[in-house]
């Protein structure tokens, strides 16, 4: 038999090798001779017999043979339709091989067609099985195989790259695809006919990674995914999928993430979601649980094993949609899918996000991580693409809906007039113009070219309805950052609360236990530890996905970096002075672009080197540029949150040296920065929020705190006292004005908390009253206890922080503490600082621990006593012991002498001690002469007496409202915090106040009548002198 092989024709060569292929034969001694596989096609041999032909195989019999091994019922056949065709093409590519080692060329070149056009028969079919798959059913094969598509496992085979059973090594494994064939299948064929074979695979996609967590095994679905789309009939398909936006009445954020395609695969996180939707592996509870026991490396290998997974699954969804995007038959659908996934979800902006109806943090952490890599091309150190961005996207984008949102400046009606204003001119303009425009796309429409921009440029009031990618791709990144990083930023930051709120409650709960133990506080002891091992679980999760990867957090502020300088071209670029308005492009923009932007810079600078290697300095001009200007960012918290921002980058809280250049050796920061702080220090006395009082000292702590830098820093200082020089009467004297109101508040409100901590400690330290008290009010005492403790620290570390300011500011800078608006409200503050000091009060606030509250008397009377000595030195009028003296309220010469010996015992300079008390003989000679005066003047007529404090006035000026009549000093210390005519209400600023020469003139007549009928009378002076302080100890507490 072997001798005759050469001799074979060609045709029986083809006979041979499809009978190979085909496992079928149409003579029943080749059938009986041949594969035990192989079927004897009886009524096909029949069929060609009764046509006259030969019984042998060809490639004019090819489809017919193969329709009838498919359509038979031939004993013994076990695999499915598929499994025979899929193995028909596998013996087609061996049979190739073999003919590849033909000689003859003429002979191999046939073979090879015969070989080609078997392999396309075999796709062909199995197109056509797995479309209709009642056409060729095996009655001899199970039916309980499901209803998977038999593609999916070759498919994972062929993109595993070895990872589990799919193309293992060993005969347990599973199918392999035949090399080529699932090229061939998905390429150069009908849409139609493949179309729902794919859908069919997407769904099963979607289906396999449902609940699955980043422990699960998502990897070989994720590559499936992405070598089906790869096919430019798999990409049309998946975009024209019903699920690809599902649609319907109740369609949400959580009902898009869970029904879309693409929705369970960036559902796949490391994050904590709703119990209901939470996926599976747990990632809490097998990579974290009981954490404070587990080995360092052992979570430091959790992280890492977390943050590699991620990172594979961002790669492979960007890869995903990145090829969607790159042809036009699928990009707009993809722009729909994440517009759709923006929109639907808006509401995660809000403080409560309901789990029910908004997708899950996990998904949009995912989809911000995927929308930075897309943005990488335009993200270049330069930005130059940043031109393609197009402002005017947020308010006539037809994808995004991102006019609703809070603006920059602009109120929502302004929003509304000024894009009607802009629709009324583009109106006129195409009035003017519209015969050329539409000559020019008539010509344009003819020739081919630019005939869309045109058509554009000319619908939609003048405003252009398609975007460039670029803008498209910059808005998408900005909101799914607000709904997804930002938020979950902000949801780890309550969580941190939440585990320290927690603690707090643990800690005195066991205390309450120790002291008096009761089931139920042992029930809520068990209860609060499971919620904190749950707490603390979350907040791993969080930092494996989120903190440790800085990847993620450097591409974000890559693109902040863009953003602010995007936003900054609005106004003209970086240069200061801004512009004298505000322009509406800038004013129109949302709020949190700028906020989020900040918020990243606050979260990045808390992680170690997530900060290395960027460049921060677009981002310090921002703030300096925008954090004192009210007519471009209204939200006087966004500017704060700016303060926040530099505070985190204080060389000695940032830990990092290349902050402190910008700081010190950046030119906008020297010439503006602490111009702005001191002008935001003022403008936040105000902010419109019920909470105004309250805020207002957590943000000017962070003022103080950069404040007390910059002094330290020469440059700096030299610029805060030409501020002041210019300054003096303005924005300087307002800041000193609020500086002391905040001071004598918290300084006031701290000690009188000491004296209500006091009485709660002597309530709990008699035992015997304490136990037959009963256990609620108990608790409710005990939490009051700790609130009280938690205020006076705040409190005092607060005070403590503004006297310090005024001791050090003093140092050099002295005239506007002397102003006559100014210095009374000075002395008066220091002589009340003293009196609680060192009057007999002092011993009432006595604490066991006053370091635990930040009470340290000692220093704060240094400081004070340093103020005192400060203002005396630059006080070239001897205008400051007249106002100490004038002080009814606490002003005691006694408090300076018993003031002196606590120096003394204190270690205080000597120096120091000794002005103070030259201070105090001045203020007590300026006493005695007041009261001389006070005397001389007599009964003073009301018409010359301040209708505010009652003291005679020097310098009165008419209030242009209500035509009142007060003392200038007076009414300037009002204005600096209250820009209104105390009488009625109105508008009143130190410019409008009208001086009265007139009632002046006859008030220093006044007075010196007055002298001159004393003199004549010959009173003593010195008996007068001799009438004043004759105060006892008890005088000594107002």
């Amino acid at each position: 038999m072997a001798a005759a092989k050469p001799q074979r024709t060609p045709q029986e060569v083809e006979d041979i090798i499809i009978r190979k292929i085909f496992l079928v034969s149409i003579t029943d001694s080749a059938a009986t001779n041949a594969d035990s596989r192989n079927v004897y096609l009886e009524l096909t041999a029949a069929e060609i017999l009764s046509e006259g032909k030969d019984l042998r195989l060809s490639r004019d019999l090819m489809e017919r043979v193969l329709i009838d091994r498919l359509s038979g019922d031939f004993p013994g056949v076990g695999e499915s339709p598929f499994q025979y065709l899929t193995g028909c093409y596998h013996r087609a590519h061996e049979e190739a091989k073999k003919i590849a080692n033909m000689k003859d060329k003429t002979l191999r070149s046939e073979m090879e067609a015969v070989v080609k056009q078997a392999k396309k028969l075999c796709v062909s079919y199995c197109r056509i099985h797995l479309g209709n798959p009642e056409l060729f059913q095996n009655r001899n094969q199970s039916s309980g195989s499901g209803t998977a598509s038999p593609l999916l496992p070759l498919i994972f085979a062929e993109v595993g790259g070895g990872i589990d059973a799919f193309g293992g090594s060993s005969g347990g494994g599973g199918p392999k695809s035949p090399p080529g064939f699932l090229e061939e299948f998905f390429r150069d064929s009908d849409f139609d006919s493949l179309d729902p074979i794919l859908k069919g695979l997407y769904e099963e996609l979607r289906g396999s990674v449902m609940k699955v967590s980043a422990l699960g095994n998502f990897q070989d679905s994720l590559r499936a995914l992405l070598f089906l789309v790869r096919f430019p009939v798999g990409a049309k398909s998946l975009v024209s999928h019903e699920w690809w936006i599902p649609k319907g009445v109740y369609m949400n954020g959580r009902a898009i993430e869970m029904t879309s395609i693409l929705g369970p695969f960036f559902h796949i996180s490391a994050l904590p979601d709703q119990t209901f939707f939470r996926s599976q592996p747990d990632v809490g509870q097998q990579c974290f649980s009981d954490a404070s026991t587990r080995r360092p490396a052992d979570l430091l290998s959790s992280f890492s094993t977390i943050k590699t997974v991620m990172n594979n699954l961002y790669d492979g969804l960007y890869e995903v949609l990145f090829i969607l995007l790159k042809s036009k038959d699928t990009r707009d659908s993809v722009l729909e899918y994440l517009a759709e996934v923006i929109n639907i979800n808006a509401s995660r902006a809000h403080i409560q996000v309901d789990p029910i109806t908004c997708a899950s943090s996990g998904m949009f952490v995912n989809l911000s991580a995927v929308m930075l890599h897309l943005c990488e091309p335009f993200l270049d150190a330069n930005l130059t693409k940043r031109n393609k961005i197009d402002p005017k996207y947020v308010h006539y984008s037809n994808r995004l809906k991102l006019s609703g949102l809070t603006a920059l400046h602009a109120s929502s009606e302004e929003v509304t007039e000024w894009l009607n204003s802009n629709k009324r001119a583009n109106g006129n303009n195409q009035n003017n113009d519209g015969q050329k425009r539409l000559e020019q796309s008539q010509e344009a429409s003819s020739s081919g070219s630019n005939a869309g921009e045109l058509s554009n440029e000319i619908s939609g009031h003048g405003e252009k309805t398609e975007y460039h990618f670029i803008c498209e791709c910059f808005f998408m990144t900005a909101r799914v950052l607000n709904l997804g990083l930002l938020k979950a930023f902000s949801d780890f930051k309550h969580l941190v609360q939440d585990i320290s709120r927690c603690e707090d409650a643990l800690s005195t709960l066991k205390a309450m236990q120790e002291q008096s133990p009761t089931p139920q506080l042992q029930l809520d002891i068990t209860r609060l530890e499971k919620e904190l091992e749950s707490y603390s679980q979350e907040k791993l999760c969080y930092e494996a996905q989120i903190l440790r990867d800085n990847t993620l957090i450097q591409n974000a502020l890559s693109f902040y970096r863009l953003m602010i300088v995007w936003l900054v071209s609005l106004v003209g670029g970086f240069k200061m002075p801004l512009p004298s308005t505000c322009p509406m492009e800038f004013a129109t923009m949302p709020e949190h672009f700028v906020e989020d932007a900040m918020e990243l810079l606050i979260f990045a600078s808390r992680i170690p080197k997530a900060l290395d290697g960027v460049v921060l300095d677009e981002f310090m001009n921002f703030i300096i540029m925008f954090m004192a200007s009210p007519e471009f960012i209204k939200n006087p918290y966004l500017r704060a949150k700016m303060v926040e921002v530099l505070n985190c980058w204080m060389p000695r809280r940032s830990g990092s040296s290349a902050t402190a250049t910008l700081f010190e050796g950046h030119q906008l920061s020297l010439e503006y920065l602490v111009r702005n702080l001191l002008k935001l220090y003022v403008d936040i006395e105000f902010t419109g929020s019920h909470t105004q009082f309250y805020d207002k000292f957590n943000i000017r702590h962070n003022i103080a705190e950069l404040l007390e830098y910059l002094w330290q820093v020469p440059s700096h200082r030299n610029a805060w006292r030409q501020i002041a020089k210019e300054e003096e009467k303005g924005v300087y004297l307002n800041f000193l004005n609020f500086l002391i109101n905040d001071s004598i508040y918290l300084l006031d409100e701290s000690l009188n908390k000491i004296l209500e901590l006091k009485e709660l400690e002597a309530e709990m330290s008699n035992t015997a009253e304490w136990e037959r008290r009963p256990l609620q009010e108990r608790q409710e005492r005990t939490r009051l206890f700790h609130s009280q403790e938690n205020i006076i620290r705040i409190d005092m570390k607060l005070a403590n922080e503004d006297v310090s300011m005024l001791a050090f500011t003093s140092e050099q800078i002295t005239a506007p503490f002397l102003l006559p608006e100014m210095v009374e409200r000075v002395a008066s503050m220091l002589n009340y600082f003293l009196l609680q000091l060192v009057g007999p009060q002092r011993k009432s606030l006595s604490l066991k621990d006053p370091e635990k509250y930040e009470f340290r008397p000692k220093h704060l009377l240094k400081q004070i006593v340093h103020v005192y000595v400060h203002l005396a030195r630059g006080d070239s009028n001897s205008i400051f012991p007249a106002a100490i003296s004038k002080d009814g309220r606490s002003y005691n010469d006694q408090l300076f002498s018993a003031a002196a010996e606590v120096l003394h015992r204190i270690g205080e300079d000597g120096r120091i001690i000794q002005e103070f008390i030259q201070l105090g003989a001045k203020a007590k000679v300026a006493a005695s002469e007041a009261m001389d005066t006070e005397a001389t003047l007599g009964e003073i007529p009301d018409e010359f007496l301040d209708p505010i404090q009652y003291t005679l006035m020097k310098d009165p000026v008419i209030l242009p409202s209500s035509r009142i009549v007060v003392d200038r000093p007076v009414i300037q210390r009002h204005l600096l915090s209250d820009s209104s005519d105390p009488f009625n209400r109105s508008h009143l600023t130190a410019d409008m106040l009208i001086p009265d020469t007139e009632l002046k003139a006859r008030i220093e007549e006044f007075v010196k009548s007055q002298e001159m009928k004393k003199r004549s009378e010959g009173i003593s002076i010195q008996s007068t002198k001799d009438t004043i302080q004759t105060t006892n100890g008890e005088m000594l507490i107002d």
